[in-house]
């Protein structure tokens, strides 16, 4: 079983393990990245969706964030997660379910909401959209995703518009915020 390292905050290159079964883990260089763009997330709340081996949000809780929730559909993956996110001091909620039922009935509103799907995943449209009509973020929020450079995603899904898009390699991770609403 190989093992990923943390990178940056109070976790530093503590190593946690892969889970068995179909996992794509989120390269250290990108991972590095995307939590330098998002800066401190003291006290911030932060979802992480497709979660896998649960390292985004446990480099989320490393930088401060808190509440975490993880949510990952394959419970073969549940024993190494929970076992990953014991280094944890922060309250990091583990929810073993599709991402997509957890996006319909969630009522809490995240700072930050973090997708990464399986690269052949065909509605990450879907997903944003999801979190947009639903009110998942917090007027501030962000919504991350990560996907190939193959698969293009409209510039505003519902409210949410990109502000940012990062290559690393073969992969984007696009940065959705909320625009404003007519008042």
């Amino acid at each position: 079983m190989s093992a990923l390292r943390i990178t940056g905050g109070r976790y530093v290159r503590r190593r946690i393990e892969c889970p068995p079964g179909e996992i794509r883990p989120a390269m250290d260089r990108m991972r590095e990245s995307v939590f330098a763009i998002l800066g401190n997330l003291e006290g911030c709340s932060f979802l992480d969706l497709f979660s896998g081996s649960g390292v985004i949000g446990i480099e989320a809780a490393s930088r401060g964030a808190s509440p975490i929730v993880l949510v990952e559909r394959d419970a073969g993956k549940k024993s190494t997660i929970a076992k990953n996110i014991s280094i944890v001091e922060t309250q990091i909620e583990l929810r073993i379910m599709p991402v997509e039922r957890y996006l319909a009935v969630c009522r809490q509103r995240f700072d930050y909401v973090f997708f990464d799907p399986p690269f052949r995943y065909a509605n990450k449209s879907a997903l944003l959209r999801l979190v947009s009509d639903n009110g998942l973020l917090e007027d501030d929020g962000q919504a991350l995703i990560h996907r190939p450079r193959e698969d293009d995603l409209p510039e505003t899904v519902g409210r949410l518009r990109v502000i940012d898009s990062r290559s690393y390699g073969r992969s984007i991770v696009d940065i959705y915020a909320l625009a404003p609403t007519d008042r």
